[in-house]
């Protein structure tokens, strides 16, 4: 049996043969940010409640830092893809601005992605 943890700023991991109490008071004390797994068994991350979780959490600046981050892009290099300054760029990645649809449509075709990942 595997069981996991993850609540920012704790996070582990108990592996082996748990003991229901140890187990319920994991459930009891952590709720949704436990994972428990049988032998074998995995899950997908997206039926976690940590996911769920951070992507409650995710805005349209944490989406656009991501991907061009992910894509190996500077602010300078993506501003000057979408014709805009690099200030843009950071104050979107910031949400001090927001993203118009304009700019999350230059970015889908940038990134090659929904430009609602963007709105």
């Amino acid at each position: 049996m595997l069981a996991v943890v993850k609540k920012p700023p704790i996070e582990f991991t108990v592996r082996g043969e748990i003991p229901a109490k140890y187990l319920n008071l994991l459930k009891k004390d952590f709720g949704p940010a436990l994972s428990v797994f049988e032998d074998g068994e995995t899950m997908p991350v997206t039926e976690t409640g940590w996911y769920r979780e951070m992507k409650e959490k995710e805005t349209p600046g944490d989406t656009l830092r991501f991907y061009r981050t992910l894509h190996k892009m500077t602010q300078d290099t993506l501003a000057e893809r979408l014709n805009v300054t690099r200030q843009k760029i950071s104050n979107m990645e910031h949400n001090a601005k927001p993203i118009s649809r304009k700019t999350a449509y230059q970015l889908s075709e940038v990134f090659g992605i929904r430009p609602g990942r963007f709105i």
